[in-house]
């Protein structure tokens, strides 16, 4: 008799009636050699010979994808992509086809239905995560992160659903979130705009000068220019990289090596697949980069590697206008403390109150904000724009000079205060208020403190020597 089939994944049970009354079950299938099968039964092996044809023709509404087609037409598309990772001798998949076909032909035009043989094209399959037959993937808002199709398995139901994620993507679009379809696409807005012009290449002559030799920290991705993971890594590591570059000032890099070319560097760094990034710091062994492959998982890498080798930030104090300017044009937000005239707290009293804004800086030096101080009275225009005016001393203000407006410090000044404060700050919440006067505001130029206590003012001796003391008595009378 014929085998009977039940899958079960990638392992499918067979049940085999032999002549003679002998019985033979419980057998699985061990190894894919193209269209033959080969079975255990005890002892003894038997091969059995499928006739392997595809389930879909050029003459269907169903795109045929492969590793070749697929990121042109599926990664690189506009469109919302339906598509299902079948074997042609898996018998759901059978079932499926013509329910797929006829979903494909109501939708064309409107959403792409695409089909991609896994058993034999098995990389594909694997880049994602396709463990059984058929799966049906959605290509959406995400095109390097697909969504899995839970419905059903007739043509009604799989058009429904694709009419559903259609209009999710139309909704998202019409409220400015475009959903990523250019996600798989080099330099698109959604993966931050970002070009290959960041993204340093590097080879078996100028790896160690630039590596190894640097005291910056280093994302190096080994890649084959034809592997199909690489290619979709390809637009968000050049995104990162532009991102990465603007916002630890260069030193943090992200480069890329052709391993299939720089053989001696793979051969180095035990590289044995493809994409494989690893991380390279100074007088330090070079680590596997096990995060997200998204922009916004490597930048999030890249900005801990930078935070865990920066220094803490400078904290200045502001005598003149060129600090002010500078360090709030080059930070996102700048951090200004306004503490006590030196006479209200003495050189140790203002230490302490410093000790505690560089212990935060240094807590959120991820963020890569500016920090800067003031004395009580010595810019006045600066308090007045701030909304502290003379009063309340310490206190404290972030400015954000792009958009000309801040935010104070409501609670107390101490380490618990202002860690609530930047918290806030850095989920983007608290309330703000434009700048007085919508500019920045003339500062001062002033000797710097000198790190002493305070004097007051030398009084002047007056000369009572020419006074009748006799007359002020009289008057005094």
């Amino acid at each position: 008799h014929a085998p009977v089939w039940r899958e079960s994944g990638f392992l499918t049970r067979a049940v085999v009636s032999v002549k003679g009354g002998l019985s033979v079950e419980t057998a699985w299938w061990t190894e894919t050699f193209g269209g033959m099968r080969c079975f255990t039964f005890g002892a003894v092996t038997y091969t059995l010979v499928l006739a392997v044809h595809s389930l879909y023709s050029s003459s269907d509404d169903v795109v045929q994808l492969t590793p070749t087609n697929f990121n042109s037409e599926v990664i690189q598309s506009n469109s919302l992509w339906l598509v299902e990772f079948y074997a042609p001798w898996c018998g759901h998949c059978q079932r499926l086809t013509p329910e797929w076909k006829k979903a494909a032909t109501a939708l064309k035009g409107v959403v792409k239905v695409g089909a991609v043989d896994a058993d034999k094209h098995q990389s594909l399959g694997g880049q994602y995560g396709v463990k059984g037959f058929p799966t049906i993937k959605i290509f959406g808002s995400s095109k390097n992160k697909p969504e899995d199709y839970q419905g059903g398995r007739t043509s009604d139901a799989i058009v429904d659903a694709a009419l559903s994620a259609l209009r999710s993507l139309v909704k998202d679009r019409l409220s400015g979130r475009s959903g990523g379809y250019d996600s798989g696409r080099q330099g698109s807005r959604e993966s931050g705009g970002g070009s290959k012009k960041d993204v340093i290449e590097l080879n078996d002559d100028n790896f160690d000068k630039n590596v190894l030799n640097s005291d910056d920290v280093w994302l190096v991705e080994f890649y084959a220019p034809w592997c199909g993971h690489c290619k979709n890594l390809e637009p968000e590591w050049a995104a990162a990289a532009t991102e990465v570059k603007e916002q630890t000032k260069g030193k943090v890099k992200l480069a890329a090596v052709d391993a299939t070319v720089n053989q001696m560097l793979a051969s180095r760094y035990g590289i044995r697949g493809f994409p494989t990034i690893k991380i390279f710091q100074k007088a330090e062994d070079p680590i596997d980069y096990d995060g997200g492959r998204s922009k916004a998982d490597i930048v999030a890498r890249a900005l801990d590697l930078f935070s865990e080798s920066a220094p803490p930030p400078e904290l200045l104090e502001i005598t003149n206008e060129s600090i002010l300017k500078k360090t709030c044009e080059d930070h996102q937000l700048c951090i200004v403390s306004v503490l006590p005239h030196i006479l209200d707290t003495g050189a140790a009293g203002r230490n302490a109150y410093l000790e505690v804004v560089l212990k935060l800086a240094d807590k959120y030096k991820k963020k890569m904000w500016g920090w800067l101080w003031a004395e009580a009275g010595a810019q006045l225009d600066l308090e007045t724009s701030l909304g502290i005016g003379g009063f309340g001393y310490p206190a404290m203000a972030a400015i954000n000079l792009r958009k000309m407006k801040f935010a104070l410090l409501k609670g107390s000044f101490s380490e618990q205060g202002i860690n609530e404060f930047l918290r806030e700050l850095s989920f983007g919440r608290g309330s703000t208020l434009p700048v007085g006067g919508g500019t920045l505001p003339t500062i001062s130029t002033i000797e710097p403190w000198d790190g002493r206590d305070g004097e007051l003012p030398a009084e002047d001796d007056i000369d009572l020597s020419d006074v009748e003391l006799d007359d002020l008595e009289r008057d005094e009378l």
